[in-house]
């Protein structure tokens, strides 16, 4: 592990189970009923349709069936589901199942935390598991609280300390006293339900008379709707369970700040173990959704906590979550809420408990109060605008056509139709990716902690660091990089003009030889959830070139497009 100066931290109560006021999150009992209300109606609505096509118009003998089905598939999925991830966790990451007093030797405050919770709510002790991988994370699983699973990874031993690794138990313990893990097995399974009527839908309707076909068409449509709209109520319902989790675990051991301090170093420990691997860790991208944090986000995070000792500095990546609504956006398509939103919420419980605060977050919040709001959802907005920009640009030339037309009315609507289509992917290209020339010199910290930056618009900057590994999730032949300066690690994406298949080839056989190698990196920085660099160009100190054409087949496109269009004028 690479050496961290130590952090100062903020204090915890000398007294835990003080009840503590929480904002953030919703209320979870509504939240999850209500999702599993909706997520059972639209699985019974559709196997009450897919019945209706197999068995004729009888709702009463289709009604008899439907339920049945519905509920059998349910219970049966919900009672074996911890048994066949019991075999998986063996068969994937060969987890070793231990007892309390082997967690009292590596964390004390933990077994007590156990305990103490086991004790205070009637729980049995939840089966405790160890999965050898020095990535931090913990996650929990089952059916029912007496017989849950609670399995961390041999890294947050070695990563946290000891109140803080007593907090991640906490956490974790949440879920099992909130049912978390029975109601997101139980929602899991509807969606999938919803994405299985879909598909049998979809292979009935290819098989089907027209009458089948046309009934078995809307069957699909109305199943990958549900599917669609399932999947975001999952989303919400699972970051409103981390919320609560976070507020279970400051109340049970008084130390909100443990925690807050416990999710960056997990950053800071999925970084470093990052760094060392050439591919990206099988544990953390099958447990994504179930652990304690995500690991797409750990970059911003952990690339502060690795070279700062001032919690102010580390607060201020926090400011793009807090504050940009690009973090809102993007939160929606995650399973954990942004770790700026949730150090806050545990921010909120140490003042209550009178406590100093990790991370300064106060000054932080004051910092985001004075962000121009004008710009950050001005700059939204519009980029909401760029994304649409070819369909916007088609539909105005499909306008100005109609206004236009005269002899051949058609012939001029399509011709500025694309005209309209190439102008529009032209200015997207133009906006997204802008004249690199004056590129600044700067560092992963400095990107990271620009609250205005944007998935969109590139901010063109130049990198040095050494090339570490591969980008690409489990994919040997990966074409994507990443790259390590003195404050941190930066996804490198990598794009050819030969589309595809170029980038395969380049990943085949030009990227294991440049993995070592100190480089200057040009290219546009973008912000999501994990940031990343779209390349534009490395420099080797040994004079090694690769070059990456992102613009390139968009000015193919647009410019193709607009000469299309003005040929078809002359027509």
């Amino acid at each position: 592990m690479s050496s961290q100066a130590p952090l100062r931290k903020a204090g915890r109560s000398p007294k835990a189970g003080i009840k503590l006021i929480q904002k953030t999150g919703g209320n979870l009992v509504l939240a999850s009923g209500a999702t599993i209300i909706m997520l059972f109606g639209m699985v019974f609505v559709l196997s009450l349709a897919s019945v209706f096509i197999l068995n004729g118009p009888d709702p009463v003998t289709g009604l008899a069936i439907a339920l049945p089905i519905t509920l059998i598939f349910n219970i049966a999925a919900f009672f074996l589901s911890p048994y066949l991830m019991d075999l998986t966790q063996n068969w994937l990451y060969n987890t070793r199942w231990v007892s309390l007093a082997e967690i009292d030797s590596l964390s004390p405050e933990t077994a007590k935390v156990i305990q103490k919770v086991c004790k205070q709510k009637k729980l049995k002790q939840p089966r405790l598991g160890i999965i050898d991988d020095q990535n931090p994370t913990a996650f929990t699983y089952g059916s029912f609280p007496n017989s849950a699973r609670l399995v961390v990874s041999q890294g947050l031993f070695t990563y946290l300390d000891d109140d803080e690794i007593a907090t991640v138990y906490a956490h974790e313990l949440g879920h099992i006293v909130h049912w978390d893990f029975a109601v997101m097995t139980l929602a899991s399974t509807l969606v999938q339900i919803t994405y299985l009527i879909y598909t049998t839908a979809q292979s009935l309707g290819r098989s089907a008379g027209d009458k089948a076909r046309s009934a078995a068409g809307s069957v699909a449509a109305v199943a990958y709707f549900f599917y669609i709209a399932g999947t975001y109520l999952l989303l919400y319902l699972s970051r409103t369970r981390e919320y609560f989790a976070d507020h279970f675990a400051a109340e049970t051991t008084g130390n909100p700040n443990a925690l807050s301090r416990a999710l960056v170093k997990i950053a800071y420990g999925i970084l470093e173990e990052g760094e060392r691997a050439t591919e990206p860790s099988r544990l953390l991208e099958g447990t994504r959704a179930l652990g304690i944090y995500d690991a797409k986000a750990a970059v911003s995070s952990g690339t502060a906590y690795r070279i700062s000792s001032k919690p102010e500095k580390i607060g201020r990546v926090f400011l793009w979550d807090m504050f940009n609504p690009w973090g809102w956006w993007m939160e929606l398509n995650s399973t954990h809420p942004l770790t700026g939103k949730r150090v806050r919420a545990l921010s909120t419980y140490a003042e209550q408990l009178g406590l100093d605060i990790e991370f300064d977050m106060g000054r932080i919040v004051g910092e985001g109060h004075n962000l121009s709001k004008r710009k950050l959802y001005g700059n939204f907005f519009f980029d909401l605008l760029l994304y649409s920009a070819e369909t916007l640009g088609l539909a105005v030339g499909f306008a100005i056509g109609i206004s236009l037309s005269a002899g051949n009315p058609m012939m001029m609507m399509v011709a500025c139709a694309l005209i309209g289509f190439g102008v529009g992917i032209l200015i997207k290209a133009l906006v997204m990716f802008p004249n690199y020339a004056q590129a600044e010199e700067l560092d992963v910290l400095t990107l990271m902690s620009d609250p205005y930056a944007s998935p969109l618009r590139g901010q063109p900057a130049k990198l040095q660091g050494e090339l570490i590994g591969r980008g690409d999730a489990g994919y040997a032949f990966g074409s994507d990089l990443k790259l390590q300066d003195r404050t941190g690690m930066m996804y490198l994406h990598y794009a050819s003009r030969f589309g595809p298949i170029g980038n395969f080839l380049f990943g085949m056989k030009r990227v294991k030889s440049l993995i070592g190698m100190d480089v200057s990196a040009l290219g546009w920085f973008r912000r999501g959830v994990a940031p990343w660099m779209d390349l534009i160009q490395l420099e080797s100190d040994s004079g090694t070139t690769v070059s990456s054409y992102h613009r390139f087949w968009s000015f193919v496109m647009g410019i193709g497009a607009i000469a299309i269009g003005i040929a078809v004028l002359f027509l």
